[in-house]
């Protein structure tokens, strides 16, 4: 397991979002690798019983707060998590979704300058819009719709990137940025309406599995634990030209500010996913299909060549097992 090099030191981290999907298993990790770690969260999408468990562990410290406010803080690393990110929760308020996503960009890019904190924007593969190159590079400028019904998430994550590389280019703010495509596993809401939870609760209920469209769409889904180690190994890393160089008295640029592109480049098409779960969790239920949404995507698939190259970095977990996992969890909270 790779762990933060940088500074050879634990480091006081601040994770926005820290209580949703991802950021409780980043927090877990932050914890387990010996760092400090502060914890933002509105609760939103988010869920106290998440972070829970580690409320007894002396570095842990859970703050409510809604980064469309400014806060004043002391940290050397931040983790810019917080956005719903599915689309039945960051189009619930759309306004409100852009506002998270450009006024908590900036808040955050603030305090990194203000207190010289290296910054990590967790961006998406949504910025890549319905795709017309496959797969998906960060240098595709994609294809979005900017009036749509998903607009609130895709533009506003595009905002936020922009924002980030004009505070690395006019403040000389130490910025990483990470293109998050589809990510599954333990934590996930039963109800936020993505693909894998949406299937594994109709399954374990024998419901009705339902999937928009033919079924012949297509995504990859990169287990939880391995973004996590692509995302640690992305904030850490700088060039040996620049370790060599760095003057700690003023801020200094860091060797790979991204995008990046984190995901498995492993493609499978929706129905391969529901009759997987459906055999899996030995469930009864049956297939149905439904109209396919407006502007949801044929196909979405990452190219990881640059996190392969400058990373070391790529999935080891398989669909089938990670899904086993994401399956046992789903049965003990929602049983």
């Amino acid at each position: 397991m790779y762990r933060f090099t940088t500074y050879g030191q634990p480091k006081r981290t601040l994770v926005t979002g820290g209580a949703g999907f991802i950021g409780s298993h980043l927090c877990e990790r932050l914890l387990q690798d010996g760092h400090e770690v502060l914890c933002l969260d509105n609760y939103f999408t988010g869920m106290k019983r998440n972070v829970a468990h580690l409320l007894s562990n002396p570095r842990f410290e859970l703050v409510t707060h809604d980064i469309t406010l400014p806060i004043l803080l002391e940290v050397d690393w931040i983790f810019n998590l917080a956005c719903p990110a599915s689309p039945i929760h960051y189009q619930y308020n759309p306004v409100k979704t852009t506002k998270v996503n450009v006024l908590g960009a900036l808040n955050m890019l603030g305090l990194a300058k203000r207190v010289r904190a290296r910054v990590m924007q967790a961006s998406t593969s949504e910025v890549y819009g319905d795709p017309e190159v496959h797969p998906q590079n960060e240098e595709y400028w994609g294809s979005v719709n900017p009036t749509g019904i998903r607009s609130c998430y895709d533009e506003g994550k595009r905002v936020a990137e922009t924002l980030f590389f004009d505070y690395l280019r006019q403040n000389n703010v130490d910025v990483k940025v990470v293109r998050i495509f589809n990510t599954y596993g333990p934590k996930m809401r039963p109800d936020d309406g993505r693909v894998i939870s949406n299937f594994i609760t109709q399954a374990l209920d024998n419901k009705p599995i339902t999937i928009y469209g033919d079924g012949s769409q297509t995504r990859s889904f990169c287990y939880v634990d391995d973004l996590i180690e692509g995302m640690i190994r992305m904030m850490d890393y700088e060039t040996g030209e620049q370790k060599r160089e760095r003057n700690y008295t003023k801020p200094y640029l860091s060797g790979l500010p991204g995008p990046l592109n984190l995901g498995n480049p492993h493609e499978v098409t929706i129905r391969s996913i529901a009759e997987m779960i459906v055999s899996i969790s030995e469930s009864t239920s049956k297939i149905v299909f439904e109209d396919l949404p407006e502007d949801d995507p044929r196909r979405r698939c990452p190219d990881i060549s640059k996190a392969e190259n400058l990373l070391q970095w790529k999935p080891k977990i398989p669909l089938d097992e990670g899904l086993r996992k994401t399956i046992d969890y789903f049965r003990a909270v929602t049983r």
